[in-house]
């Protein structure tokens, strides 16, 4: 008989935080159809269940449970509601976050900085502390951060943000160095402006949309199944010898702006 393929989750569990829509939903569906076993986690449980039925309509298995990031007791019983339902923990996609300020930094009071910097990166760090011991136990796993290319550049509207996506991926390296002897492994999706309802003010922006798809070297936007594919992998026997890396998917922004003859 064959040997498992290379992006086989047969008898995994994973968590996908913020998994009821955009990013998280592709990643939650696809880590499905791909055979894990998927916890679908937001704030608003129906929203998961949906999410969840259109998993188990393809043949998949999941649940839901809501879940604020932001307060450390529910994050707990996430953890426990997976241990109860499937075993244990073997992935982590930690994809909820917030962005209440849309500005200047120089106008962003204290309490919002505080809130972000906690829910973005304090709450990444909480959770994946709770999943690691069991993770220890199953013989290894995988945390998955998703972070943006805005961890990567200055921002004039969303320097916050930018700041606890950058935290991020230096949380993902030292959970790597730190958990790497367990087989844990941990790495960092930073994406691009992607179609999620998330962005919208970006991408429903006309002005700035026009810039993002004129300057980006493939012309377009991305859409959250792109994201999906690189969670999968890194998930997977495929991505087994990957940790403490941030994985780019933004249609070449970051690469550099496209020349156009007639500017």
């Amino acid at each position: 008989m064959p040997g498992p393929t290379l992006f086989d989750l047969s008898g995994k569990v994973a968590i996908v935080t913020g998994g009821s829509r955009g990013i998280g939903r592709a990643i939650a569906e696809r880590m499905a159809e791909h055979g894990a076993k998927v916890v679908v986690a937001s704030r608003k449980v129906d929203a998961c269940q949906e999410v969840v039925d259109v998993i188990k309509s393809k043949g998949g298995e999941a649940i839901a449970v809501a879940c604020n990031i932001g307060r450390k007791p529910e994050l707990q019983n996430l953890v426990d509601e997976t241990i109860k339902a499937y075993g244990g923990v073997d992935i982590l996609v930690a994809n909820a976050a917030i962005n209440p300020h849309y500005g200047s930094m120089t106008a962003i009071p204290d309490d919002i900085f505080d809130k972000m910097m906690s829910t973005n990166v304090k709450c990444n760090m909480w959770l994946s502390h709770m999943c690691i011991p069991s993770m220890e136990q199953r013989g290894g796993g995988s945390i998955i951060i998703v972070s943006s290319i805005g961890g990567y550049r200055g921002s004039q509207m969303l320097g916050t943000y930018a700041i606890t996506k950058a935290a991020d991926i230096q949380l993902a390296r030292n959970l790597a160095v730190e958990h790497g002897p367990k087989n844990i492994r941990a790495n960092c999706i930073a994406p691009g402006l992607v179609r999620t309802d998330f962005a919208r003010a970006l991408w429903e922006n006309p002005v700035l949309y026009k810039k993002r798809t004129r300057d980006t070297p493939l012309q377009r936007i991305g859409e959250p199944d792109e994201i999906a594919g690189c969670a999968v992998f890194l998930a997977a026997p495929a991505g087994s010898f990957t940790t403490g890396q941030s994985f780019v998917i933004d249609g070449g922004t970051l690469a550099g702006s496209v020349v156009h003859p007639d500017d």
